[in-house]
């Protein structure tokens, strides 16, 4: 009769938190740099030059360009939205930080948008152009866009990716606030042990008459200094 040698099945591993709090660490500080660096970058961008062009005046032509605020304030406005966004995923638990880390992906994937909308847009300029020349049926020659709104855009995916992290993985993330409550929890839980201690042993301690010499030896026989309530 054959042998039947029994095969060890493997068990499914399944995560612990051991092996879950370094990368919930991980993705926490990859969120903070993302949503970091792509607010400041939004932000420096918008300032720079999109577009450039010319508007005729009197047989000539006189030059004029908008930055990123004149064709479009919506990335600036939202990459300071998604900053603050940011922040506020680690003041605030559950549903009210999936809220926030909604806000902070809506930020950044609107950002994008406005960017990239934003690089072939010539009304500022034109707008600029009939102002300059007093005609307001004018508008902008030899238009050209530079690379900064695509620099924008590529910052405002920054800002989705740091809140596409913070709704996969912000529930592991800590909150500034927990930390703060235990610790006045526990001091406030401290002070009220000490302070019901005190209570107690003033309460067992019976009044020391000095006059009475008897008095005087007890007390200092229990350890007291019978001149503490003279």
């Amino acid at each position: 009769m054959g042998c039947v040698s029994a095969v060890p099945v493997s068990q499914p591993r399944t995560a612990t938190p051991a092996t879950d709090a370094p990368s919930s660490r991980r993705s926490l500080a990859v969120a903070l740099l993302l949503g970091a660096v792509g607010a400041a970058v939004v932000l420096i961008a918008s300032g720079q030059v999109w577009a450039e062009g010319s508007a005729a005046v009197g047989g000539g032509a006189v030059p004029l360009d908008a930055d990123g605020r004149d064709v479009t304030g919506v990335p600036a406005a939202l990459a300071v939205v998604g900053l603050a966004a940011l922040v506020a995923v680690f003041a605030v638990r559950g549903a009210g930080r999936l809220l926030v880390s909604v806000l902070l992906t809506l930020s950044g994937a609107g950002a994008t948008a406005a960017a990239f909308l934003g690089a072939s847009d010539s009304t500022a300029l034109d707008e600029k152009a009939a102002r300059t020349t007093g005609d307001t049926a004018a508008t902008i020659d030899a238009l050209s866009h530079t690379a900064w709104p695509y620099v924008t855009a590529a910052a405002s995916v920054l800002i989705l990716l740091a809140g596409l992290l913070a709704l996969r993985y912000g529930r592991q993330w800590p909150a500034m606030s927990g930390r703060y409550e235990r610790d006045a929890g526990a001091a406030s839980g401290d002070s009220g042990e000490r302070g019901a201690v005190r209570a107690r042993a003033a309460r067992r301690a019976p009044v020391v008459d000095p006059d009475r010499p008897e008095d005087v030896w007890k007390a200092l026989d229990r350890g007291e200094d019978p001149t503490r309530d003279a």
